[in-house]
């Protein structure tokens, strides 16, 4: 990533009304949501949408940690041993948060957040609901143009999520889209989110580098 086009994104970012911090490494995205970003807010409920770029970071075992502490509470929606209604519960409760901590599936240079789910619990937090919205997003997704965000969503992040969480589709075997219609398909719901709104309420954390799918 050019920090030329690193530069042309976060400007397109500010433009649009999302808040954006860039950093080095996972820790100190970690850091910079502890301690610049959650300060910012009331505290209250905290969960989060599954994503590899915001788990690489630890912070959410931080936020676990403070559940039960100065008046926060954390929900967990990927807990393992709990069973599949229970995760769904808590997944609807997570529409309901002070603060929702998720990623994304690619970014433009335009300042567009670009999104494809199987359920849509990540995409409906980052859309409307929880009062605050938190983004880690590697260099990586960041791409020129909605056309080549959606190729890279099909021929890059849908396959490898598909292969991580065993689900039998046949981008998890051939590794590309196939426009399937099993069971396990991932690419039920697009979003495309042009400007944060109200202004600011969703923080942009772009860490430097390959980080996530």
């Amino acid at each position: 990533m050019s920090s030329t086009l690193l530069d042309q994104t976060v400007t397109s970012l500010k433009k649009n009304n999302f808040a954006v911090y860039v950093v080095e490494t996972p820790q100190q995205a970690r850091t910079t949501i502890l301690n610049e970003i959650i300060p910012q807010f009331t505290p209250g409920i905290v969960s989060y949408g599954d994503s590899m770029t915001l788990f690489e970071t630890n912070v959410l075992d931080d936020l676990r940690a403070k559940s039960g502490t100065d008046g926060w509470e954390f929900i967990d929606t990927f807990e393992k041993g709990v069973d599949r209604a229970e995760i769904t519960e808590r997944r609807r409760q997570a529409l309901l948060t002070e603060v929702f901590l998720t990623g994304t599936n690619a970014l433009t240079t335009a300042g567009q957040l670009v999104n494809l789910d199987r359920v849509g619990n990540r995409v409906g937090g980052m859309a409307w609901g929880p009062n605050k919205v938190i983004l880690t997003i590697g260099t990586n997704k960041i791409v020129e143009g909605l056309d080549a965000a959606m190729a890279r969503i099909r021929e890059v992040a849908a396959p490898r999520n598909a292969k991580r969480h065993d689900f039998k589709t046949p981008c998890a075997k051939t590794g590309k889209c196939m426009d399937c219609n099993t069971p396990d398909r991932l690419c039920n719901i697009w979003t495309i989110t042009e400007k944060s709104w109200p202004a600011g309420r969703i923080s942009i954390v772009l860490i430097k580098g390959e980080h996530g799918l």
